[in-house]
Parts: C-alpha cells; structure tokens; sequence
C-alpha cells in the first residue's frame, strides 16, 4: 500500500513533526507502549490529524526505521566518499558512533523485529551493503582480498551492534575510541588479504 503523501509544505512540516515526535516516543516507551495518542499529544496535534499521514501506529514505526536508516546511509557515503583509502575504517566509524550516540534511536531500530521482521532485515541488509561498499572501495585501493566480502560485511555491522550494546546508554563517552576502532578494522582487514586460498 502507497504512504499517504502530504500535498503542501505545511502538510509535510506536520508530517515530519508526527515522526519526531513518534521516535520520541518509541525511544523511550517502545512500540507496545507507545500509542497513536501518545503520539499526537506529544506532536501538539489532534489524534485525527495522525490518520491524515499515516494509517497505523505500525506504518510510521516502519517509516520511522526506514527514514533511521536512509540518514544513517547518507552518513556513511558521505564518510566513504571523503575517505576512500580508509573506506572501511570510516564506515565503522559511522556506524559505531550512531549505535553509541543515540541508544533511543537503535532501540527503535532493534525493536523492529518484533513489529516488522521485513523492515528489521531491510535496514541491516543496507548498513551490510555500505560495509561491502566500504570494502569493495578499499580493494580497489589496496588490491583484492581474498576473503569474501558479503562475509566481512555482515561481521563488521555485528562488531559494530556489540559495541553498541556494550555502550548502551553511556552517550558519547562511552564510544570506543576512534583509534581502537581504526586497530580493530585494520587487523581483520589484515586477516582477510592473508587468508589461505583453497
């Protein structure tokens, strides 16, 4: 089914002002708590308003994660495009510092396998997909590598969620050190060009 799409600049400026007002919301309370009223009230919009722009309390939670995880993608071009012989060390870096910084926002993001497992997989296998970006740009640097790159990939993004756990809650003092995290991703990548072929 089509999202309901505000027709004028006012209508869009209420739109995003529900979704910020839903990751609020979610952030701290969770999808099962949260409700469409909470929602509103916390928006300062009437609770018919919300039916303008979206359907369900599930639909803006599901444009909620798509939306956390497009900016986080954004983010990390932006690090690949401005550091390509460090490619993967900058994609890490993004990654670490979103999962760290903002422990309401990647709660929103964990929880989505609870409400739509397809929009839970969607945002891993897009953070996946810049990891082996990251990859595919630092072997066109340094050279192939023989191990595969699906596989790096999807062990960085779970390096980088553990970290994120580890720090839950800590803000950004709790965010691994940029150089450790550079020493981290620099030894796999060592391993990975070292690897035995078969």
């Amino acid at each position: 089914m089509a999202p309901l799409v505000p027709v004028t600049a006012r209508g869009e400026a209420t739109r995003q002002r529900l979704l910020r007002a839903a990751e609020e919301e979610f952030a701290v309370r969770g999808f099962h708590v949260a409700s469409v009223s909470s929602v509103t009230s916390r928006a300062g919009v009437g609770q018919g308003t919300f039916y303008l722009y979206f359907r369900t309390k599930e639909e803006i939670f599901v444009t909620l994660v798509r939306d956390i995880g497009h900016k986080l993608q954004e983010h990390m071009q932006a690090a690949l495009a401005a550091e390509p012989a460090r490619a993967a060390q900058a994609a890490m870096q993004v990654f670490v510092d979103f999962v760290c910084a903002d422990a309401g926002l990647y709660r929103i993001v964990q929880e989505a396998q609870f409400v739509d497992v397809s929009v839970f997989r969607e945002f891993h296998e897009r953070v996946a997909r810049d990891f082996g970006g990251a990859l595919a740009t630092r072997d066109r640097h340094d050279g192939p590598a023989v191990a595969t790159t699906e596989v790096l990939a999807w062990a960085l993004l779970g390096i980088g969620q553990a970290m994120g756990m580890k720090s839950a809650g800590g803000g950004q003092s709790a965010v691994p050190a940029r150089a450790s995290i550079e020493a981290l991703v620099g030894r796999l990548l060592a391993s990975r060009s070292q690897e035995p072929t078969r």
